[in-house]
Protein backbone atom coordinates (compact mmCIF):
# COMPACT_ATOMS: atom_id res chain seq x y z
CA UNK A 1 0.00 0.00 0.00
CA UNK A 2 1.20 3.74 -1.09
CA UNK A 3 1.74 6.40 2.05
CA UNK A 4 -1.89 7.57 0.96
CA UNK A 5 -3.42 4.50 1.72
CA UNK A 6 -3.99 3.28 -2.21
CA UNK A 7 -3.39 -0.16 -3.07
CA UNK A 8 -3.01 -1.77 -6.95
CA UNK A 9 -6.06 -3.46 -7.96
CA UNK A 10 -4.32 -6.87 -7.64
CA UNK A 11 -3.94 -6.43 -4.13
CA UNK A 12 -7.41 -5.23 -3.68
CA UNK A 13 -8.51 -8.21 -5.59
CA UNK A 14 -6.94 -10.55 -3.25
CA UNK A 15 -7.74 -8.70 0.08
CA UNK A 16 -11.24 -8.56 -0.97
CA UNK A 17 -11.47 -12.11 -1.94
CA UNK A 18 -10.08 -13.28 1.12
CA UNK A 19 -11.65 -11.31 3.61
CA UNK A 20 -14.89 -12.53 1.62
CA UNK A 21 -14.31 -16.07 2.88
CA UNK A 22 -12.92 -17.22 -0.26
CA UNK A 23 -10.45 -20.64 0.42
CA UNK A 24 -9.78 -21.52 -3.10
CA UNK A 25 -9.97 -20.06 -6.70
CA UNK A 26 -9.43 -21.87 -9.80
CA UNK A 27 -7.85 -20.69 -13.02
CA UNK A 28 -5.88 -21.72 -16.26
CA UNK A 29 -2.68 -19.82 -16.90
CA UNK A 30 -1.95 -17.14 -17.65
CA UNK A 31 -4.40 -14.46 -15.66
CA UNK A 32 -3.91 -12.09 -12.81
CA UNK A 33 -0.85 -13.50 -11.84
CA UNK A 34 -0.22 -10.93 -9.83
CA UNK A 35 -3.68 -11.17 -7.99
CA UNK A 36 -2.74 -15.36 -7.74
CA UNK A 37 0.27 -14.84 -5.83
CA UNK A 38 -1.33 -11.96 -3.17
CA UNK A 39 -4.23 -14.44 -2.80
CA UNK A 40 -1.41 -17.40 -2.19
CA UNK A 41 0.09 -15.09 0.23
CA UNK A 42 -3.29 -14.69 2.47
CA UNK A 43 -4.06 -18.24 2.49
CA UNK A 44 -5.89 -18.75 -0.09
CA UNK A 45 -5.31 -21.37 -2.82
CA UNK A 46 -5.02 -21.16 -6.37
CA UNK A 47 -6.03 -24.03 -8.31
CA UNK A 48 -4.16 -24.65 -11.55
CA UNK A 49 -6.52 -26.39 -13.83
CA UNK A 50 -6.00 -27.84 -17.46
CA UNK A 51 -8.59 -26.79 -19.51
CA UNK A 52 -11.26 -23.42 -18.94
CA UNK A 53 -14.22 -25.57 -18.73
CA UNK A 54 -13.02 -27.88 -15.41
CA UNK A 55 -11.65 -24.62 -13.85
CA UNK A 56 -15.74 -23.24 -13.52
CA UNK A 57 -16.86 -26.64 -13.17
CA UNK A 58 -14.59 -26.59 -9.80
CA UNK A 59 -15.91 -23.01 -9.08
CA UNK A 60 -19.38 -24.65 -9.65
CA UNK A 61 -19.09 -27.61 -7.38
CA UNK A 62 -17.07 -24.90 -4.57
CA UNK A 63 -19.63 -22.65 -5.08
CA UNK A 64 -22.82 -24.74 -4.41
CA UNK A 65 -20.85 -26.38 -0.90
CA UNK A 66 -19.43 -23.16 0.06
CA UNK A 67 -22.92 -21.31 -0.49
CA UNK A 68 -21.11 -18.37 -2.08
CA UNK A 69 -19.66 -17.27 -5.15
CA UNK A 70 -16.92 -19.48 -6.65
CA UNK A 71 -13.80 -17.61 -8.42
CA UNK A 72 -12.78 -19.18 -11.93
CA UNK A 73 -10.56 -16.97 -14.12
CA UNK A 74 -9.06 -17.13 -17.99
CA UNK A 75 -7.20 -15.00 -19.69
CA UNK A 76 -8.51 -13.77 -23.20
CA UNK A 77 -8.21 -16.80 -25.43
CA UNK A 78 -9.45 -18.84 -22.57
CA UNK A 79 -12.72 -16.38 -22.55
CA UNK A 80 -14.78 -18.43 -24.90
CA UNK A 81 -13.73 -22.11 -22.82
CA UNK A 82 -14.47 -20.42 -19.41
CA UNK A 83 -17.99 -19.34 -20.77
CA UNK A 84 -19.13 -22.79 -22.16
CA UNK A 85 -18.04 -24.09 -18.53
CA UNK A 86 -20.73 -21.43 -16.94
CA UNK A 87 -23.79 -23.35 -18.89
CA UNK A 88 -23.88 -25.79 -16.22
CA UNK A 89 -23.79 -23.04 -12.98
CA UNK A 90 -26.45 -20.90 -14.79
CA UNK A 91 -29.01 -23.80 -15.30
CA UNK A 92 -27.95 -25.21 -11.32
CA UNK A 93 -27.81 -21.93 -10.37
CA UNK A 94 -24.96 -21.54 -8.87
CA UNK A 95 -23.45 -18.31 -7.94
CA UNK A 96 -20.16 -18.13 -9.92
CA UNK A 97 -18.25 -15.49 -10.87
CA UNK A 98 -15.99 -15.50 -13.66
CA UNK A 99 -12.72 -13.55 -14.71
CA UNK A 100 -11.44 -12.79 -17.68
CA UNK A 101 -8.53 -10.53 -19.61
CA UNK A 102 -9.18 -9.00 -22.52
CA UNK A 103 -6.44 -6.68 -24.90
CA UNK A 104 -7.35 -3.21 -24.14
CA UNK A 105 -9.38 -1.02 -26.26
CA UNK A 106 -6.79 0.02 -28.20
CA UNK A 107 -6.53 -3.47 -29.60
CA UNK A 108 -10.15 -3.99 -30.24
CA UNK A 109 -11.90 -4.44 -33.62
CA UNK A 110 -8.69 -4.47 -34.84
CA UNK A 111 -7.88 -8.04 -35.60
CA UNK A 112 -5.74 -9.02 -32.45
CA UNK A 113 -4.00 -11.60 -32.21
CA UNK A 114 -6.41 -14.39 -29.93
CA UNK A 115 -9.28 -11.70 -29.92
CA UNK A 116 -12.63 -11.86 -30.35
CA UNK A 117 -15.56 -10.01 -28.69
CA UNK A 118 -16.39 -11.71 -25.32
CA UNK A 119 -19.86 -9.79 -24.31
CA UNK A 120 -21.51 -12.14 -26.40
CA UNK A 121 -19.85 -14.95 -25.00
CA UNK A 122 -20.95 -14.67 -21.44
CA UNK A 123 -24.60 -12.44 -22.66
CA UNK A 124 -26.71 -16.06 -22.25
CA UNK A 125 -24.85 -17.63 -19.09
CA UNK A 126 -24.44 -14.84 -16.62
CA UNK A 127 -26.93 -12.86 -14.89
CA UNK A 128 -24.56 -9.72 -15.13
CA UNK A 129 -21.62 -9.15 -17.07
CA UNK A 130 -19.34 -6.28 -17.98
CA UNK A 131 -16.09 -4.95 -19.21
CA UNK A 132 -13.54 -3.02 -16.09
CA UNK A 133 -11.69 -0.25 -17.88
CA UNK A 134 -10.44 1.33 -15.01
CA UNK A 135 -9.10 0.06 -11.43
CA UNK A 136 -11.13 2.80 -10.07
CA UNK A 137 -14.51 1.01 -11.30
CA UNK A 138 -12.94 -2.44 -9.88
CA UNK A 139 -14.33 -2.40 -6.00
CA UNK A 140 -18.20 -0.64 -7.28
CA UNK A 141 -18.33 -3.75 -10.54
CA UNK A 142 -16.63 -6.47 -8.02
CA UNK A 143 -19.23 -5.96 -5.49
CA UNK A 144 -22.31 -5.56 -7.81
CA UNK A 145 -20.64 -8.62 -9.18
CA UNK A 146 -20.53 -10.18 -6.17
CA UNK A 147 -24.44 -9.43 -4.88
CA UNK A 148 -25.50 -10.38 -8.08
CA UNK A 149 -24.34 -13.60 -7.88
CA UNK A 150 -26.35 -14.29 -4.53
CA UNK A 151 -29.03 -12.64 -5.26
CA UNK A 152 -32.76 -13.63 -5.85
CA UNK A 153 -31.83 -16.82 -8.29
CA UNK A 154 -28.43 -17.60 -7.82
CA UNK A 155 -26.37 -17.69 -11.54
CA UNK A 156 -22.61 -16.72 -12.67
CA UNK A 157 -21.39 -13.35 -13.18
CA UNK A 158 -18.88 -11.92 -15.10
CA UNK A 159 -15.85 -9.48 -15.05
CA UNK A 160 -13.73 -9.13 -17.86
CA UNK A 161 -10.61 -7.15 -17.32
CA UNK A 162 -8.56 -4.66 -19.26
CA UNK A 163 -5.10 -6.42 -20.20
CA UNK A 164 -5.56 -9.56 -22.16
CA UNK A 165 -4.15 -11.25 -18.68
CA UNK A 166 -6.07 -8.50 -16.88
CA UNK A 167 -3.14 -6.64 -15.93
CA UNK A 168 -3.88 -3.23 -16.75
CA UNK A 169 -6.40 -3.42 -13.71
CA UNK A 170 -4.14 -4.99 -11.61
CA UNK A 171 -1.31 -2.50 -11.75
CA UNK A 172 -3.73 0.50 -11.88
CA UNK A 173 -4.25 2.31 -8.38
CA UNK A 174 -7.77 2.25 -5.92
CA UNK A 175 -8.20 4.00 -2.57
CA UNK A 176 -11.05 2.01 -1.58
CA UNK A 177 -10.88 -0.52 1.56
CA UNK A 178 -10.58 -4.18 -0.03
CA UNK A 179 -14.24 -5.14 0.69
CA UNK A 180 -17.05 -7.34 -1.26
CA UNK A 181 -19.28 -7.95 1.33
CA UNK A 182 -19.12 -6.91 4.61
CA UNK A 183 -22.15 -9.15 6.06
CA UNK A 184 -20.88 -12.20 4.71
CA UNK A 185 -24.34 -13.60 3.75
CA UNK A 186 -24.61 -16.94 2.18
CA UNK A 187 -27.20 -18.54 -0.43
CA UNK A 188 -29.95 -17.43 -0.06
CA UNK A 189 -28.88 -14.03 0.65
CA UNK A 190 -32.12 -12.58 1.51
CA UNK A 191 -35.26 -14.52 2.87
CA UNK A 192 -38.19 -12.80 2.39
CA UNK A 193 -41.62 -14.19 3.30
CA UNK A 194 -44.55 -14.19 1.36
CA UNK A 195 -47.99 -11.72 1.46
CA UNK A 196 -49.99 -13.07 4.59
CA UNK A 197 -53.28 -13.10 2.65
CA UNK A 198 -51.34 -15.00 -0.19
CA UNK A 199 -50.39 -17.52 2.51
CA UNK A 200 -53.51 -17.69 4.03
CA UNK A 201 -55.14 -18.39 0.11
CA UNK A 202 -52.72 -21.16 -0.60
CA UNK A 203 -53.46 -22.73 2.93
CA UNK A 204 -56.98 -22.52 2.31
CA UNK A 205 -56.39 -24.22 -0.86
CA UNK A 206 -53.96 -26.75 0.35
CA UNK A 207 -55.88 -27.93 3.31
CA UNK A 208 -59.25 -28.31 1.14
CA UNK A 209 -57.73 -30.68 -1.72
CA UNK A 210 -57.86 -34.60 -0.34
CA UNK A 211 -55.14 -36.12 -2.47
CA UNK A 212 -51.73 -33.28 -1.78
CA UNK A 213 -48.38 -33.52 -3.96
CA UNK A 214 -45.54 -31.72 -2.94
CA UNK A 215 -42.41 -31.30 -5.52
CA UNK A 216 -39.90 -29.54 -3.93
CA UNK A 217 -36.94 -28.57 -6.04
CA UNK A 218 -33.64 -26.89 -6.40
CA UNK A 219 -34.28 -23.52 -4.88
CA UNK A 220 -36.34 -25.34 -1.42
CA UNK A 221 -32.84 -27.55 -1.23
CA UNK A 222 -30.59 -23.82 -1.52
CA UNK A 223 -33.03 -22.56 1.02
CA UNK A 224 -32.55 -25.74 3.42
CA UNK A 225 -36.15 -26.07 3.63
CA UNK A 226 -36.26 -29.73 3.80
CA UNK A 227 -37.54 -29.49 8.04
CA UNK A 228 -40.51 -27.37 6.84
CA UNK A 229 -41.01 -29.39 3.58
CA UNK A 230 -41.09 -32.66 5.99
CA UNK A 231 -43.33 -30.57 8.79
CA UNK A 232 -45.99 -29.30 6.14
CA UNK A 233 -45.90 -32.97 4.23
CA UNK A 234 -46.45 -34.58 7.82
CA UNK A 235 -49.48 -32.02 8.00
CA UNK A 236 -50.84 -32.13 5.13
CA UNK A 237 -50.48 -36.32 5.31
CA UNK A 238 -48.62 -35.13 1.42
CA UNK A 239 -46.44 -37.56 -0.70
CA UNK A 240 -43.03 -35.32 -1.13
CA UNK A 241 -41.42 -35.82 -4.75
CA UNK A 242 -38.25 -34.14 -5.51
CA UNK A 243 -36.00 -32.52 -8.42
CA UNK A 244 -32.94 -34.38 -9.15
CA UNK A 245 -30.79 -31.17 -7.78
CA UNK A 246 -33.10 -31.40 -4.32
CA UNK A 247 -32.82 -35.54 -4.00
CA UNK A 248 -32.22 -35.96 0.04
CA UNK A 249 -33.95 -32.43 0.79
CA UNK A 250 -35.95 -35.09 3.27
CA UNK A 251 -34.78 -38.66 4.10
CA UNK A 252 -35.38 -41.08 0.89
CA UNK A 253 -36.40 -43.46 3.39
CA UNK A 254 -39.45 -41.41 4.98
CA UNK A 255 -42.57 -42.92 4.46
CA UNK A 256 -43.88 -40.03 2.70
CA UNK A 257 -40.68 -39.50 0.33
CA UNK A 258 -41.76 -40.98 -3.54
CA UNK A 259 -38.61 -39.65 -5.08
CA UNK A 260 -37.57 -38.00 -7.94
CA UNK A 261 -40.35 -36.89 -9.88
CA UNK A 262 -40.56 -36.42 -14.29
CA UNK A 263 -38.15 -37.80 -16.55
CA UNK A 264 -35.06 -38.70 -14.82
CA UNK A 265 -37.21 -40.81 -12.28
CA UNK A 266 -38.50 -44.24 -11.27
CA UNK A 267 -41.76 -45.08 -12.30
CA UNK A 268 -43.35 -44.46 -8.48
CA UNK A 269 -42.94 -40.91 -8.12
CA UNK A 270 -44.98 -39.64 -11.90
CA UNK A 271 -47.61 -42.13 -11.15
CA UNK A 272 -48.03 -40.52 -7.72
CA UNK A 273 -47.80 -36.90 -8.64
CA UNK A 274 -50.11 -37.45 -11.83
CA UNK A 275 -53.12 -38.75 -9.15
CA UNK A 276 -53.26 -35.72 -7.25
CA UNK A 277 -56.09 -33.52 -6.82
CA UNK A 278 -53.70 -30.12 -6.19
CA UNK A 279 -49.58 -30.12 -6.37
CA UNK A 280 -47.54 -27.19 -4.32
CA UNK A 281 -44.24 -26.81 -6.22
CA UNK A 282 -41.64 -25.39 -3.81
CA UNK A 283 -38.47 -23.55 -5.24
CA UNK A 284 -38.86 -25.91 -8.13
CA UNK A 285 -39.23 -24.43 -11.95
CA UNK A 286 -41.53 -26.36 -13.13
CA UNK A 287 -40.13 -27.02 -16.57
CA UNK A 288 -39.52 -29.95 -18.64
CA UNK A 289 -37.48 -32.66 -17.01
CA UNK A 290 -39.51 -32.66 -13.31
CA UNK A 291 -42.78 -32.54 -15.30
CA UNK A 292 -42.32 -34.93 -17.67
CA UNK A 293 -42.77 -32.38 -20.79
CA UNK A 294 -45.81 -30.96 -18.38
CA UNK A 295 -47.27 -34.14 -18.31
CA UNK A 296 -47.08 -34.79 -14.56
CA UNK A 297 -48.89 -33.02 -13.20
CA UNK A 298 -51.71 -32.71 -16.28
CA UNK A 299 -51.79 -29.09 -17.13
CA UNK A 300 -55.09 -28.23 -15.79
CA UNK A 301 -54.10 -29.68 -12.47
CA UNK A 302 -54.42 -26.70 -9.62
CA UNK A 303 -51.36 -25.59 -8.44
CA UNK A 304 -50.16 -23.69 -5.55
CA UNK A 305 -46.40 -22.55 -6.13
CA UNK A 306 -43.44 -21.04 -3.40
CA UNK A 307 -40.79 -19.08 -5.41
CA UNK A 308 -38.35 -16.19 -4.65
CA UNK A 309 -38.71 -14.73 -8.10
CA UNK A 310 -41.59 -13.92 -9.39
CA UNK A 311 -41.54 -14.80 -12.49
CA UNK A 312 -41.50 -18.09 -12.18
CA UNK A 313 -44.71 -18.33 -10.57
CA UNK A 314 -47.39 -19.73 -12.89
CA UNK A 315 -45.00 -20.39 -16.01
CA UNK A 316 -46.02 -23.46 -16.76
CA UNK A 317 -49.09 -24.33 -15.35
CA UNK A 318 -52.22 -21.62 -15.59
CA UNK A 319 -53.85 -22.56 -12.57
CA UNK A 320 -51.48 -21.55 -9.72
CA UNK A 321 -52.10 -19.66 -6.36
CA UNK A 322 -48.52 -18.08 -5.84
CA UNK A 323 -46.24 -17.38 -2.98
CA UNK A 324 -43.17 -14.93 -3.95
CA UNK A 325 -40.58 -15.46 -1.26
CA UNK A 326 -37.65 -17.37 0.44
CA UNK A 327 -39.43 -21.31 0.51
CA UNK A 328 -38.02 -21.53 3.94
CA UNK A 329 -39.61 -18.73 5.58
CA UNK A 330 -42.53 -18.52 3.67
CA UNK A 331 -43.29 -22.66 4.32
CA UNK A 332 -42.70 -21.47 7.82
CA UNK A 333 -45.66 -18.86 8.00
CA UNK A 334 -47.53 -21.59 5.65
CA UNK A 335 -47.19 -24.26 8.41
CA UNK A 336 -48.05 -21.57 10.87
CA UNK A 337 -51.30 -21.24 9.16
CA UNK A 338 -52.01 -24.67 8.12
CA UNK A 339 -51.70 -25.82 12.06
CA UNK A 340 -52.30 -29.55 12.51
CA UNK A 341 -55.66 -29.98 10.54
CA UNK A 342 -57.51 -33.71 10.43
CA UNK A 343 -56.33 -35.15 7.22
CA UNK A 344 -57.33 -38.42 5.50
CA UNK A 345 -54.25 -40.63 4.93
CA UNK A 346 -55.24 -42.88 2.49
CA UNK A 347 -53.43 -40.97 -0.33
CA UNK A 348 -50.02 -41.30 1.71
CA UNK A 349 -50.71 -44.52 2.46
CA UNK A 350 -51.74 -45.69 -1.07
CA UNK A 351 -48.37 -43.64 -2.19
CA UNK A 352 -46.22 -45.67 0.46
CA UNK A 353 -47.46 -48.58 -1.54
CA UNK A 354 -46.96 -48.10 -4.61
CA UNK A 355 -43.11 -46.85 -3.60
CA UNK A 356 -42.91 -50.46 -1.11
CA UNK A 357 -43.94 -52.56 -4.59
CA UNK A 358 -41.61 -50.76 -6.55
CA UNK A 359 -38.50 -51.14 -4.28
CA UNK A 360 -39.56 -54.86 -3.60
CA UNK A 361 -38.76 -55.13 -7.32
CA UNK A 362 -35.79 -53.84 -7.43
CA UNK A 363 -34.11 -56.50 -4.22
CA UNK A 364 -32.96 -58.99 -6.42
CA UNK A 365 -31.02 -56.67 -8.77
CA UNK A 366 -29.48 -54.70 -5.99
CA UNK A 367 -28.82 -58.19 -4.44
CA UNK A 368 -27.21 -59.84 -7.46
CA UNK A 369 -23.97 -61.73 -7.07
CA UNK A 370 -23.10 -62.04 -10.94
CA UNK A 371 -20.80 -60.16 -12.80
CA UNK A 372 -20.40 -57.88 -14.76
CA UNK A 373 -21.41 -55.99 -11.89
CA UNK A 374 -25.38 -54.86 -11.68
CA UNK A 375 -25.11 -51.08 -11.22
CA UNK A 376 -28.22 -51.32 -8.60
CA UNK A 377 -25.70 -52.83 -6.72
CA UNK A 378 -23.24 -50.50 -7.09
CA UNK A 379 -25.62 -47.90 -5.63
CA UNK A 380 -27.03 -49.95 -2.99
CA UNK A 381 -22.85 -50.07 -1.74
CA UNK A 382 -22.73 -46.11 -2.25
CA UNK A 383 -25.73 -46.06 -0.08
CA UNK A 384 -24.73 -48.35 2.93
CA UNK A 385 -20.58 -46.39 2.39
CA UNK A 386 -21.41 -42.98 1.68
CA UNK A 387 -20.42 -41.09 5.36
CA UNK A 388 -23.53 -39.74 6.93
CA UNK A 389 -22.20 -36.19 6.43
CA UNK A 390 -20.72 -37.11 2.66
CA UNK A 391 -21.14 -35.34 -0.39
CA UNK A 392 -22.73 -37.33 -3.42
CA UNK A 393 -21.28 -35.80 -6.72
CA UNK A 394 -23.12 -37.15 -9.86
CA UNK A 395 -22.65 -36.85 -13.73
CA UNK A 396 -25.49 -36.16 -15.94
CA UNK A 397 -27.70 -39.14 -18.06
CA UNK A 398 -27.55 -42.16 -16.58
CA UNK A 399 -25.37 -41.46 -13.76
CA UNK A 400 -27.85 -38.53 -12.86
CA UNK A 401 -31.23 -41.48 -13.07
CA UNK A 402 -28.90 -43.83 -10.91
CA UNK A 403 -27.99 -41.96 -8.61
CA UNK A 404 -31.26 -39.82 -8.10
CA UNK A 405 -33.07 -43.61 -8.21
CA UNK A 406 -31.15 -46.03 -6.74
CA UNK A 407 -29.14 -44.15 -3.81
CA UNK A 408 -30.49 -43.62 -0.66
CA UNK A 409 -29.49 -40.31 1.77
CA UNK A 410 -30.79 -39.57 4.93
CA UNK A 411 -31.87 -36.05 4.23
CA UNK A 412 -29.68 -34.17 7.25
CA UNK A 413 -26.03 -34.17 6.85
CA UNK A 414 -25.45 -35.38 3.19
CA UNK A 415 -25.23 -33.60 0.02
CA UNK A 416 -26.34 -34.58 -3.35
CA UNK A 417 -24.99 -32.35 -6.43
CA UNK A 418 -25.78 -33.36 -9.85
CA UNK A 419 -24.92 -32.19 -12.82
CA UNK A 420 -27.86 -29.90 -14.72
CA UNK A 421 -26.94 -31.33 -17.93
CA UNK A 422 -23.47 -30.90 -19.11
CA UNK A 423 -21.95 -34.59 -19.06
CA UNK A 424 -18.50 -34.81 -17.94
CA UNK A 425 -19.46 -31.59 -14.76
CA UNK A 426 -18.78 -34.28 -11.68
CA UNK A 427 -15.07 -35.02 -11.50
CA UNK A 428 -14.10 -31.70 -11.46
CA UNK A 429 -17.11 -30.05 -9.77
CA UNK A 430 -15.90 -32.70 -6.66
CA UNK A 431 -12.81 -31.39 -6.69
CA UNK A 432 -14.54 -28.17 -6.05
CA UNK A 433 -16.88 -29.31 -3.73
CA UNK A 434 -13.93 -31.10 -1.57
CA UNK A 435 -12.23 -27.65 -1.24
CA UNK A 436 -14.75 -26.23 0.04
CA UNK A 437 -15.71 -28.86 2.85
CA UNK A 438 -11.79 -30.57 3.33
CA UNK A 439 -13.40 -32.24 6.38
CA UNK A 440 -16.17 -34.18 4.13
CA UNK A 441 -16.05 -37.14 2.30
CA UNK A 442 -16.65 -36.46 -1.19
CA UNK A 443 -17.56 -39.26 -3.79
CA UNK A 444 -18.28 -38.54 -7.26
CA UNK A 445 -20.45 -40.57 -9.26
CA UNK A 446 -19.79 -40.79 -13.36
CA UNK A 447 -20.05 -42.80 -16.67
CA UNK A 448 -16.73 -43.56 -18.43
CA UNK A 449 -17.73 -41.53 -21.34
CA UNK A 450 -18.37 -38.60 -18.36
CA UNK A 451 -14.90 -39.22 -16.98
CA UNK A 452 -13.27 -39.43 -20.35
CA UNK A 453 -13.73 -35.46 -20.63
CA UNK A 454 -11.64 -34.22 -17.92
CA UNK A 455 -9.48 -37.35 -17.41
CA UNK A 456 -6.66 -34.35 -17.11
CA UNK A 457 -7.66 -33.24 -13.60
CA UNK A 458 -6.41 -36.03 -12.11
CA UNK A 459 -2.85 -34.47 -12.19
CA UNK A 460 -4.54 -31.89 -10.72
CA UNK A 461 -6.33 -33.68 -7.69
CA UNK A 462 -2.84 -35.01 -6.93
CA UNK A 463 -1.16 -31.81 -6.93
CA UNK A 464 -3.10 -30.20 -5.06
CA UNK A 465 -3.99 -32.79 -2.56
CA UNK A 466 -7.87 -32.95 -3.35
CA UNK A 467 -8.92 -36.34 -1.73
CA UNK A 468 -12.32 -37.18 -4.01
CA UNK A 469 -13.26 -40.84 -4.46
CA UNK A 470 -14.13 -41.12 -7.90
CA UNK A 471 -16.15 -44.15 -8.98
CA UNK A 472 -16.44 -44.83 -12.62
CA UNK A 473 -19.84 -46.49 -14.00
CA UNK A 474 -17.20 -48.35 -16.40
CA UNK A 475 -20.04 -50.30 -19.56
CA UNK A 476 -17.67 -49.02 -22.26
CA UNK A 477 -20.22 -46.72 -23.97
CA UNK A 478 -23.10 -44.20 -23.55
CA UNK A 479 -25.31 -46.42 -21.95
CA UNK A 480 -28.26 -44.04 -21.82
CA UNK A 481 -28.13 -43.74 -25.39
CA UNK A 482 -28.34 -47.61 -26.36
CA UNK A 483 -32.08 -47.76 -26.73
CA UNK A 484 -32.53 -44.78 -28.76
CA UNK A 485 -30.02 -45.98 -31.47
CA UNK A 486 -31.47 -49.28 -31.84
CA UNK A 487 -35.23 -48.11 -32.28
CA UNK A 488 -33.63 -45.49 -34.93
CA UNK A 489 -31.74 -48.85 -36.46
CA UNK A 490 -35.12 -50.59 -36.83
CA UNK A 491 -33.99 -53.04 -33.54
CA UNK A 492 -31.66 -55.50 -35.87
CA UNK A 493 -29.13 -56.83 -33.23
CA UNK A 494 -25.70 -54.77 -33.21
CA UNK A 495 -26.57 -52.33 -35.60
CA UNK A 496 -25.45 -48.72 -34.97
CA UNK A 497 -24.07 -49.61 -31.56
CA UNK A 498 -20.35 -48.19 -33.07
CA UNK A 499 -22.31 -44.89 -32.45
CA UNK A 500 -22.10 -45.17 -28.96
CA UNK A 501 -19.53 -47.95 -27.53
CA UNK A 502 -16.03 -47.18 -26.67
CA UNK A 503 -13.21 -48.63 -24.91
CA UNK A 504 -13.02 -50.98 -23.01
CA UNK A 505 -10.56 -48.78 -20.86
CA UNK A 506 -8.95 -50.16 -17.60
CA UNK A 507 -9.00 -46.41 -15.50
CA UNK A 508 -6.89 -47.94 -12.64
CA UNK A 509 -4.02 -47.63 -15.38
CA UNK A 510 -4.80 -44.19 -16.18
CA UNK A 511 -4.97 -43.50 -12.57
CA UNK A 512 -1.85 -44.07 -12.29
CA UNK A 513 -0.26 -42.22 -15.06
CA UNK A 514 -1.38 -39.57 -13.39
CA UNK A 515 0.45 -40.93 -10.03
CA UNK A 516 -3.19 -41.35 -8.47
CA UNK A 517 -4.28 -44.53 -6.86
CA UNK A 518 -6.38 -46.68 -8.82
CA UNK A 519 -8.74 -49.90 -7.61
CA UNK A 520 -9.98 -51.73 -10.72
CA UNK A 521 -13.65 -53.50 -9.28
CA UNK A 522 -14.82 -56.97 -11.28
CA UNK A 523 -17.45 -58.42 -8.80
CA UNK A 524 -19.52 -57.60 -6.93
CA UNK A 525 -18.41 -58.08 -3.54
CA UNK A 526 -15.42 -56.14 -4.39
CA UNK A 527 -17.37 -53.18 -4.57
CA UNK A 528 -18.15 -52.61 -0.53
CA UNK A 529 -14.08 -53.08 0.01
CA UNK A 530 -13.13 -50.20 -2.38
CA UNK A 531 -15.68 -47.70 -1.58
CA UNK A 532 -14.57 -48.01 2.57
CA UNK A 533 -10.45 -47.85 0.80
CA UNK A 534 -11.43 -45.17 -1.53
CA UNK A 535 -13.45 -42.97 1.21
CA UNK A 536 -11.20 -43.66 4.16
CA UNK A 537 -8.33 -42.49 2.16
CA UNK A 538 -6.90 -39.20 2.26
CA UNK A 539 -5.70 -38.96 -1.69
CA UNK A 540 -7.52 -39.03 -4.72
CA UNK A 541 -8.34 -42.45 -5.71
CA UNK A 542 -10.55 -44.12 -9.07
CA UNK A 543 -13.00 -47.16 -8.38
CA UNK A 544 -13.30 -48.84 -12.09
CA UNK A 545 -16.40 -50.50 -11.62
CA UNK A 546 -16.70 -52.84 -14.76
CA UNK A 547 -20.71 -52.87 -15.49
CA UNK A 548 -22.31 -53.82 -19.16
CA UNK A 549 -23.75 -51.56 -21.26
CA UNK A 550 -27.04 -53.40 -21.48
CA UNK A 551 -28.70 -52.77 -17.80
CA UNK A 552 -31.82 -50.53 -18.09
CA UNK A 553 -31.76 -47.70 -15.47
CA UNK A 554 -35.34 -46.81 -14.01
CA UNK A 555 -37.96 -45.56 -16.47
CA UNK A 556 -40.13 -42.79 -15.81
CA UNK A 557 -44.06 -43.65 -15.34
CA UNK A 558 -46.05 -41.44 -17.90
CA UNK A 559 -49.72 -41.28 -18.50
CA UNK A 560 -49.39 -42.12 -22.11
CA UNK A 561 -48.23 -45.59 -21.04
CA UNK A 562 -50.53 -46.10 -18.63
CA UNK A 563 -52.94 -45.53 -21.04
Amino acid sequence: MSERGSMNGAEWLARALAGAGTTHVFFVESVLRRTLLQLKDLGVTPVLAHTEKAAAYMADGYARIAGRPGVCMAQAVGAANLASGLQDPFLGRSPVIALTGRKPPAFQHRNAYQEILHAPLFAAVTKFSTTVDLTADLPRLMRHAWRAALADTPRPTHLDFSGHQGDEIELGQTAEPPVIDPEGRRIPAHRPAAHAADVERAAAALTAARRVVIAAGDGAAASQAGPEVLALAEALQAPVATTLGARGLIPTRHRLSIGVAGSYSAPPANRIVHGADLVLFIGCDTGDQVTLNWTVPPIDTKIAQIDADPLEIGRSYPNTTGLVGDPKATLARLNDAIGKPVRDAGFAEEAARIVADWRATMTPLIENNTAPIRVERLCAEITRALPADGILVADTGYSGIWTGTMIDLNGAGQTYLRAAGSLGWSFPASLGAKCAAPARKVLCFTGDGGFYYHLAELESARRCGIAVAVVVNNNSGFGQNLTGVRRVAGNRPGRGEELIRFGPTDFTAVARSFGVRGIRVEHPAEVAPALAEALGASEPIVVDVVTDLEPRAPEPWSPARSA
